[in-house]
């Protein structure tokens, strides 16, 4: 496979020579992105937020660091009820009010979006899962059902590799140059997909939101910071969860996903054996979520 480039090709297919693989080369484009909303929180942030779906239960879906609603949405595709998605601090359209922040303050952003929804149920990834944790250290009892995917960081800080993604990240939005960011976004997908129709649809998808809304600057300190004092804060938690981890994954070490799994009394733990799972083992990974919070 050649290297990653930008612009895309004009028929959304990969770069190649020759015959080549036998794949069409067309591919679909992304979906467009549906409408959102503006809610004012208690706390006073307004947070964008996207309510799929109807009846109960209700789920609340918290995204990862420098993601959002696009890239949680395949997570809740086949959850039944209610699904609510929305954008933390400082992404897509939600406020970004003066920092810096901490994982207190996201909390409260996952707090406020659950309660103005009734959420009764959760799904957390990387920061989201961050978020969460957070939150129940404070109401162990907030939750019915919950799903922790790939946790970054307990009591400790996240790693180098972390904080120097975010950093590029921050600083490639900031240039406002698709190229740039591409380079940077283009890290998040399996070497395998990089030049496949699926993986330049995630791109434009992610480099669409990403050069309209751009990052808030504010988002730079929180991989400095963990989201618990300790993790035996979470030892009255009450419901079930489901904790996803992965193996050889540079930003969400295994032995967090571990460490949390033995904090939670109820927790069931699986962890998949290579990076890149949401792509290769996607269908999976749709159903063992659904299924856990559908129970």
């Amino acid at each position: 496979m050649r290297g990653f480039r930008w612009p895309p090709p004009p028929d959304s297919g990969p770069r190649t020579w020759g015959p080549g693989p036998g794949a069409p080369r067309t591919g679909r484009p992304a979906l467009p992105e549906p409408e959102t909303e503006l809610v004012a929180t208690p706390h006073d942030v307004c947070l964008e937020r996207l309510v799929t779906g109807t009846g109960d239960p209700v789920t609340v879906f918290a995204h990862g660091l420098g993601n959002g609603i696009a890239t949680t949405r395949p997570f809740g595709s086949a959850v039944a009820g209610r699904k609510i998605f929305f954008q933390f601090r400082g992404h897509g359209r939600s406020d970004a009010p003066p920092g810096p922040w901490s994982y207190l303050d996201l909390a409260r952003d996952l707090r406020a979006v659950a309660d103005l929804g009734g959420a009764t149920r959760a799904f957390g990834a990387s920061l989201g899962a961050g978020a969460l944790c957070r939150l129940l250290a404070d109401s162990p009892d907030r939750f019915e059902r919950l799903v922790l995917l790939l946790p970054a960081a307990l009591d400790t800080p996240r790693g180098p590799v972390a904080r120097q993604r975010l950093t590029d990240l921050l600083d490639a939005v900031s240039t406002g140059d698709a190229a740039t960011v591409a380079d940077v976004v283009s890290l998040e997908l399996p070497p395998s997909v990089r030049n496949t129709p699926a993986g330049w649809a995630y791109l434009r998808q992610r480099l669409d939101q990403l050069l309209r809304d751009g990052l808030a600057p504010g988002l730079a300190d929180l991989p400095e910071q963990a989201p618990l004092a300790d993790v035996a804060a979470l030892a009255t938690v009450t419901a079930p969860v489901l904790v996803i981890g992965c193996v050889g994954d540079d930003l969400h070490p295994a032995h967090v996903a571990e460490e949390l799994a033995a904090a939670l009394p109820h927790a069931t733990l699986h962890v998949y054996d290579r990076p890149g799972f949401g792509w290769t083992d996607r269908a999976d990974l749709r159903d063992r979520i659904s299924t856990f919070l559908n129970g």
